[in-house]
């Protein structure tokens, strides 16, 4: 018997630990330090994954995308992902050069989401940030075609096994169409919810002096 799914979503329930608390008028003057901090204490918190985030983009008609990818790196830069320039989001990336993340912890009933325009690192940089990563993750890399249609599972599994077999054994292979993108915020907002609904909204956006700072209603 199939479950009813209106009976299961009003069963669910959210936050039911003791959250953290956050006080704003405390938080750093720029949001890199306050993410950095979050995102530690996220994994000292055991929330899984906690380095995942919500990648969105829009298409050439402005109709919108979304997937879980992972971060790569934060720094004065941007925020870094990496995917392949053929792919679906890199396609969307080449045609609108804008995006927005959004990172869930919900360990602590806590949400970070910053939007702004993309960039392309080099293909040095590419590189790099690919041959840091797993053997599987050059492997996954290497396999290609992201996105494409595939004809069948069993022609997955011979892709990815010879796409293995070429990683361990010459470890430096290039994966040509493997990028490195890097969000640069103009905005960015930070979300500590509260059982009460009190949730606390903690929003920066960029100025030519520098970062402001908001607070906004739940």
């Amino acid at each position: 018997m199939e479950p009813d799914l209106h009976e299961l979503l009003r069963s669910l329930r959210v936050w039911d630990t003791e959250l953290p608390g956050f006080e704003p008028e405390s938080a750093p003057a720029d949001p890199l330090t306050l993410f950095a901090r979050w995102l530690a204490e996220a994994a000292a918190a055991g929330q899984t994954e906690p380095h995942t985030m919500s990648l969105a983009t829009a298409d050439e008609d402005g109709l919108p995308d979304v997937r879980t990818v992972m971060l790569h790196g934060a720094d004065d830069r941007g925020w870094a992902f990496a995917t392949h320039v053929t792919s679906r989001k890199g396609r969307q990336l080449a045609a609108r050069p804008h995006a927005a993340l959004g990172f869930y912890w919900p360990a602590q009933g806590r949400q970070v989401r910053l939007r702004g325009p993309v960039t392309v690192a080099s293909a040095e940089e590419s590189r790099a940030d690919l041959h840091a990563r797993s053997t599987g993750a050059l492997a996954a890399a290497l396999v290609g075609r992201q996105s494409d249609v595939l004809p069948s599972l069993a022609a997955l599994d011979r892709a990815s096994d010879a796409a293995w077999q070429q990683a361990e054994r010459s470890p430096d292979t290039p994966a040509p169409t493997w990028t490195l993108y890097r969000l640069h915020p103009t905005e960015a907002e930070f979300f500590q919810g509260d059982p009460r609904r009190r949730h606390v909204r903690l929003t920066y956006h960029r100025t030519p002096e520098g970062w402001a700072t908001d607070l906004l209603w739940p």
